[in-house]
């Protein structure tokens, strides 16, 4: 089982640390969406849909924008944590970016996301309440993990990014038969020609979520 991972972001206070755990085969959805919906303290988090993430770039550059807006008391939504899912947005929706990001009903890979607001906050602590209110499996937050459960086709249609990155992979091949040995395939598709997409889309979607409020 991973552990729950601690990360401080470069440009924001040491003690606003940030505690990151990514499930899958959620079970108990519902009840942590309720939770939620129901303004339980104990379960102030940033519940995200790992699904429409790409990478932990994707996820993190989220937490900067909202911790940089707590720290200078700019949070549009009702704290730091519902402001890291609506900061996924690339518009100034609040409820529909709650919506598209946040954990469904039907969610069944989580990342959990807890800023230390204060100093009761800790990994224990953290880790502690969600090993015993989440029930799912605990993985590595890894652009590779996120890799495999990211649905880049919905992402896609989420930023309106239609063709973005896919260049790269167009006219090759979609079958193994015939690849010249050692080659790296996704689906048929060389490894690097994935990696690339990947990254052109990372790139595009940072740009949509630090242009969102500008204009």
């Amino acid at each position: 089982m991973a552990a729950l991972q601690t990360l401080h972001l470069a440009h924001l206070p040491p003690e606003l640390a940030v505690h990151v755990a990514l499930y899958t085969d959620i079970r108990n959805a519902s009840f942590l969406r309720d939770q939620l919906l129901q303004g339980n303290p104990d379960f102030e988090y940033a519940l995200v849909d790992a699904s429409v993430i790409l990478s932990t770039t994707h996820a993190l550059a989220a937490v900067f924008r909202a911790a940089n807006d707590h720290l200078n008391g700019r949070l549009k939504s009702r704290n730091v944590h519902s402001e890291i899912v609506f900061s996924l947005g690339s518009n100034n929706n609040i409820a529909q970016s709650l919506r598209t990001f946040g954990i469904s009903a039907t969610t069944t890979n989580l990342l959990a996301i807890k800023l230390s607001t204060d100093s009761s906050i800790t990994s224990s602590t953290v880790s502690e309440h969600l090993s015993a209110s989440t029930e799912g499996k605990h993985v590595e937050f890894s652009d590779t993990t996120l890799a495999s459960l990211a649905d880049v086709g919905k992402i896609r249609k989420l930023y309106k990014l239609g063709d973005v990155g896919e260049n790269g992979s167009k006219g090759k091949r979609r079958r193994k038969d015939g690849t010249e040995e050692g080659s790296g395939l996704v689906d048929g598709v060389a490894v690097q020609d994935v990696e690339r997409e990947r990254k052109e889309l990372e790139v595009a979607i940072l740009g949509l979520m630090a242009l969102r409020g500008a204009v």
